[in-house]
């Protein structure tokens, strides 16, 4: 009688199996392989048509190279899984894992996470660009470069500062380079003394000797307030912003000289201090006078000057 195992046994080939499998692995691998060139080739060629199609926009670089890198990433995440399902690979749990990857890594980078949403924030709605004199975060400077996850900005004193971008979009942003023209606000203050349309005419010169002022919006001297020693005035010019700096540091210098030629007294605050003594005190302090100036004036020694200045400290 025959064993129908070692019969079934005797007619398996494993050689023929192996080799039937591998040939339909190689198949498979080699449509992979090649969904996963074409693949590459298409995000390569879709990135770049965004890309130019952001150039007729005229979109900002930054902006442009991070969509393009966004929209190629995003396309390889589906030719992999494409690539990976055509060998067998099940895609359903490699997602569900990919997915909570993805839910623990954003968690930990939440911070790097904000910094990149007010990156594009920063891009998107450009409040500064490169070369712009800015002050963001508290910090003063000229922008350098903007980034995703950071901002460079290059102080005055030639300092490099690197600020996160969530520290920027959460504080007030200036930008003193936005427009072409700013207004130069000079305060000076004058003796109560002075007549105000005096001094008016004076600082309407001194902006008009200077040829860096424009003459639209005209130039105005308002009086803003009376202080304890002088009568405030301030002069407002308006300059172009490239050379805002310089001309409000001559504006300023020149004020100070034209009031000291026509005799304007800008004066600086004074405060009278009265001292007041005790009755029980006064003649000890008297006598502890009388004996010091009597020692200067040769007609004690250096023990009466001791004594005084023990009587006076008692």
């Amino acid at each position: 009688m025959t064993n129908p195992i070692a019969k079934s046994a005797a007619g398996f080939d494993p050689r023929a199996w192996l080799t039937a499998g591998l040939a339909d692995k190689a198949i498979d691998f080699v449509a992979a392989l090649l969904i996963v060139l074409v693949g590459w080739w298409l995000a390569r060629w879709i990135s770049r048509l965004l890309d130019k199609s952001l150039v007729k926009m005229e979109a900002d670089e930054i902006l442009r190279s991070f969509l393009r890198n966004i929209a190629f990433a995003a396309l390889m995440v589906v030719v992999l899984i494409a690539a990976l399902q055509k060998v067998g690979v099940p895609t359903t749990s490699l997602l569900a894992m990919v997915g909570a990857a993805g839910l623990a890594i954003g968690l930990a980078l939440k911070d790097s996470l904000s910094n990149i949403a007010s990156g594009l924030m920063l891009i998107v709605q450009r409040p500064f660009k490169a070369g712009d004199a800015v002050q963001v975060g508290g910090v003063e400077g000229v922008v350098e470069q903007v980034r995703i996850f950071t901002t460079r900005l290059r102080t005055y004193q030639n300092e490099l500062v690197v600020l996160p971008n969530s520290e920027i979009t959460t504080k007030p942003i200036i930008n003193f380079t936005y427009k072409p023209l700013r207004r130069a606000d000079i305060t000076v203050g004058i003796g109560y003394g002075e007549r105000v349309d005096r001094a008016r005419e004076v600082l309407l010169a001194v902006a008009k000797a200077n040829p860096e002022v424009l003459r639209k919006p005209a130039t105005e001297v308002l009086v803003t307030g009376l202080g304890e020693s002088s009568v405030d005035l301030v002069l407002r010019a308006w300059i172009k912003t490239e050379v805002f700096v310089q001309t409000r540091s001559e504006l300023t210098e020149a004020v100070h000289r034209e009031f000291t030629d026509a005799g304007i007294n800008i004066p600086y605050p004074q405060r009278d201090v009265h001292v007041y003594q005790h009755a029980g005190k006064d003649a000890d302090m008297n006598r502890s006078d009388g004996d010091v100036n009597a020692d200067i004036n040769g007609d004690g020694d250096g023990d009466d000057i001791a004594k005084a200045a023990t009587a006076a400290s008692n």
